[in-house]
C-alpha cells in the first residue's frame, strides 16, 4: 500500500501493507493500482479550488497540497474559518473525504490532515509526540529507532540534536527536526539566481501532453545542470505556462530532497497533464513553458554512489546506459542477476539493461553437487582448454558412472602463470550428470577446485577433456 484514505486508516490500514493484509484489516476495501498521472489529472480541480483562496500553493505530489496559512487565516477570520472555506471549496468540486490539517510545520500539517485536526500554534511538538516513528517515511530509520526503544516521535525528539547527528547521520538529523515540529528544510535556503530561468517556445502550440512533456524534459535537464554548476540543488520549482490566447498559469512543486532530472520532469509532466486534459482546462495550446527555481539549497558536495542510495546518481547512470544501448544495441549493456545453479557460470544471469531483472532458476532451491563458496572472481566464457594430469603423469578422465581415474597433480593451461604447474592442494571432486534426460547429449562431468602456488582454479573434466572454467584471484 502506497497510501490510504482516512476511512481505511481508521480500520488499521497503513502504508507498506500487503494487499491481503489490508483486506483482512478492512473487509470490502477497494485497492487501486498506483497511477500518479491519473491522480494529478483528478487532483487538478482541487488545486485550482484551493488556489483561489491562497495564491502561494505548493504541490508535494498528486493528492497533497500545502500553503502558508498566516495571511489567509487573518483574512478569513482564523484557522477554523479558513479550514471551513477550504473544505467548502473542495467539496464544490465533487471531491469527498478530504483530510485537512493546520500546524506550525508542513510535516505536522500532513500528519494533522490524517485526522482532520487544527493544531494550536506552539503545540505542534506535543501533537506529534504520541505518533509512531513510522510516519517519518524512513523505514530503515524507524526500524532502528524501534529496536532502540524509541517508538514515538516524542521519545525521538527528546534526544539532544548533536547526539542524533553523531549517531544517525544527516538523514537522522533531518528526521529529528521533523519530530521536533520544525521545518523540513534547515535554514540554509538561498535566493535563486535570477538568470537561471529556463524557457522554451512551442511552435506550433502544444495541445498534447507528450509534446509539451518532451520539451519540459530538456528544460529540466538544463536547469539542474546549471544549478549543479553553481553548487546548488533545487527543492522547489515553479512551472509556468502561457497559451496561445494569452492565459498565464503557474504552479509550484516541492520535493523532500534535491530534485533530480527525472523527478523534476515527472512533476512537470503531471502538471501539464492536469492543465491540458482536465475538463474546463486551457482555452488553447501551450506556446511558452518556463521552469523557475523557487527554493535552492547548497549542494551537499558528497561523492555520489553509482548504484543505490542516491537517486541523482542512479538517474544519471540510467541515462548513460540507455544512450550506450542506443549506439551498441540492447544486448551490449547487461546487468547480473543472481539465481540458482551448481557451478558459478550458472548462478549469474545477464539481463539487458531496462528489462525485468528476474532469475531463471530459484535461488533458494537445493542444488545437489553445487560448487561451494567462495565464488570465483573470473568466470571464463568460453572455458579455456587445459590438461589435468594425475600423479602418474597420465590425463585424468571420467568414466561412464562419473568416477575419476585419478586425483589431480598437475594442471596445464596457457592462461595460467608459467602455463600452469604442480597442484599443491585440491577440493572435490563434485560429479554432475549433465543433460541426463537427453541420451545423445548426456555426459558426466567432474569439478575440482585446485591451487597452484598463489592461484586457485576451478577445473572441469568431461570424459577425456579438461577445461579451466574459473579463477579465484
Amino acid at each position: 500500500m502506497l497510501s490510504a484514505s482516512n476511512e481505511a486508516r481508521a480500520e488499521g490500514v497503513v502504508e507498506g501493507l500487503r494487499r491481503r493484509e489490508a483486506e483482512t484489516r478492512c473487509p470490502g476495501i477497494v485497492v487501486l493500482d498506483a497511477d500518479p498521472t491519473g491522480d494529478a489529472r483528478a487532483f487538478e480541480p482541487v488545486a485550482r479550488a484551493v488556489e483561489a483562496l491562497s495564491p502561494r500553493l505548493v504541490l508535494d505530489r498528486p493528492g497533497v497540497v500545502s500553503f502558508p496559512t498566516r495571511g489567509p487565516s487573518r483574512y478569513f477570520g482564523g484557522d477554523d474559518a479558513l479550514a471551513a472555506q477550504v473544505r467548502d471549496a473542495v467539496t464544490a468540486t465533487g471531491t469527498a473525504g478530504i483530510g485537512l490539517g493546520i500546524a506550525d510545520s508542513a510535516f505536522a500539517a500532513r500528519i494533522a490532515a490524517r485526522c482532520s485536526q487544527i493544531v494550536e500554534r506552539g503545540a505542534t511538538r506535543e501533537f506529534l509526540a504520541p505518533w509512531s516513528v513510522s510516519v517519518l517515511g524512513n523505514p530503515d530509520l524507524a526500524d532502528l529507532l524501534c529496536r532502540l526503544g524509541l517508538r514515538t516521535l516524542g521519545a525521538f525528539a527528546a534526544l539532544p540534536s548533536p547526539d542524533v547527528l553523531a549517531r544517525f547521520g544527516p538523514a537522522g538529523s533531518a528526521a529529528h527536526r521533523l519530530a521536533r515540529g520544525e521545518d523540513e528544510h534547515p535554514p540554509m535556503l538561498t535566493v535563486p539566481p535570477p538568470d537561471l530561468v529556463e524557457r522554451c517556445e512551442l511552435d506550433p502550440p502544444a495541445d498534447r501532453v507528450d509534446v509539451a512533456a518532451f520539451a519540459a524534459k530538456a528544460l529540466a535537464d538544463r536547469l539542474l545542470e546549471q544549478l549543479a554548476g553553481r553548487g546548488l540543488a533545487c527543492t522547489q520549482v515553479i512551472v509556468e505556462a502561457e497559451t496561445e490566447h494569452g492565459e498565464c498559469l503557474a504552479r509550484a512543486w516541492r520535493h523532500e530532497g534535491a530534485l533530480t532530472p527525472a523527478a523534476l520532469a515527472e512533476r512537470v509532466r503531471w502538471q501539464l497533464d492536469g492543465w491540458l486534459t482536465t475538463t474546463g482546462g486551457l482555452s488553447g495550446g501551450l506556446t511558452v513553458l518556463r521552469l523557475i527555481p523557487d527554493q535552492v539549497i547548497p549542494a551537499s558536495g558528497r561523492q555520489l554512489k553509482l548504484w543505490g542510495g542516491d537517486a541523482a546518481a542512479a538517474d544519471r547512470a540510467a541515462r548513460v546506459l540507455a544512450r550506450i544501448q542506443g549506439m551498441l544495441g540492447p544486448d551490449h549493456v547487461t546487468t547480473p542477476v543472481l539465481q540458482g545453479g551448481r557451478v558459478p557460470a550458472e548462478r549469474v544471469r545477464w539481463v539487458p539493461w531496462g528489462e525485468l531483472r528476474s532469475p531463471a532458476r530459484s535461488l533458494g532451491a537445493a542444488w545437489p553437487g553445487a560448487i561451494p563458496g567462495p565464488a570465483p572472481t573470473r568466470i571464463l566464457d568460453p572455458p579455456a582448454a587445459a590438461k589435468l594430469l594425475g600423479p602418474d603423469g597420465r590425463a585424468v578422465v571420467v568414466g561412464a558412472r562419473g568416477e575419476a581415474s585419478n586425483v589431480p597433480a598437475v594442471l596445464r593451461c596457457e592462461l595460467l602463470p608459467g602455463s600452469g604447474g604442480a597442484v599443491t592442494s585440491w577440493a572435490g571432486p563434485w560429479a554432475h550428470d549433465v543433460r541426463w534426460w537427453d541420451r545423445r547429449a548426456r555426459s558426466r562431468r567432474v569439478y575440482w577446485q585446485v591451487i597452484l602456488g598463489d592461484v586457485a582454479c576451478l577445473v572441469a573434466v568431461e570424459r577425456t577433456t579438461a577445461s579451466l572454467e574459473a579463477i579465484y584471484d
